[in-house]
């Protein structure tokens, strides 16, 4: 009964409609600051561009959209947990992809093949795609479907890590962290990656060990700036 009921969905639209009120209140209570300063000025002529973040560390990624031609897309698994947060997001004015950005065994299942090709599409109509660069269940691991993304697409990706001063971390496998109101945050980008058209196995995975040691520089520098110390997630 209680499946049925978190299955329905009226209550998946209001719990999906309280989430995202709930993150504009974050957004617009906090200061945040950009590490470099001028980090859209560096972006924004190479968009559209694949921008990476890690799993638990999600929740205000939706505001790094600034203007309305930031258009962007994000990809969201399938689970029941996604269903609220594909709400949430469209809500914040952010489009969404639903499928696994996982290249194992589960690939097919989880409707990976139909995302990546939706996400390269996406790339190829000049809106820019944001994914978590996770390998599912094994946090701060990147895995090698983004990399294969910015290889088919030739789009570069723009790795990032958001905090905030104040919030609560859930002791999960990706140590999630739920963002709170009324603090400073910080935005800080990482170096972009750019994967060659030809890149052979030993150039993928070179980039895709480059993509993650970037990304937990980014959030451990992101968390010193809002003067938090950052959690590493369960081994």
């Amino acid at each position: 009964m209680l499946r049925n009921v978190l299955r329905s969905s009226w209550l998946q639209r209001a719990v999906g409609f309280l989430a995202a009120e709930f993150l504009r209140l974050v957004w617009q209570t906090n200061k945040f600051s950009l590490d470099p300063p001028d980090v859209y000025q560096i972006v924004e002529p190479q968009m559209p561009a694949i921008f990476a973040f890690w799993h638990g560390q999600h929740f205000m990624t939706p505001f790094i959209k600034t203007k309305p031609s930031h258009r962007g897309k994000v990809l969201i698994s399938r689970h029941r947990d996604g269903e609220f947060n594909a709400i949430a997001v469209e809500r914040l004015g952010i489009g969404t992809i639903r499928g696994s950005g996982d290249h194992g065994s589960a690939f097919h299942r989880k409707g990976g093949v139909g995302a990546f090709k939706e996400m390269v599409r996406a790339l190829e109509e000049n809106y820019n795609v944001a994914l978590t660069a996770d390998v599912p269940k094994r946090a701060r691991v990147a895995g090698l479907g983004i990399i294969m993304l910015a290889r088919e697409s030739g789009r570069p990706i723009m790795p990032f890590a958001m905090a905030t001063s104040r919030f609560l971390r859930l002791d999960n496998w990706d140590r999630t962290t739920i963002n709170l109101p009324f603090g400073h945050g910080a935005l800080v980008g990482g170096d972009i990656v750019v994967v060659p058209p030809d890149a052979d196995a030993e150039t993928m995975e070179r980039l895709r060990a480059q993509l993650e040691t970037t990304l937990n520089d980014a959030t451990r520098r992101a968390y010193a700036q809002v003067g938090r110390p950052e959690q590493a997630p369960h081994a």
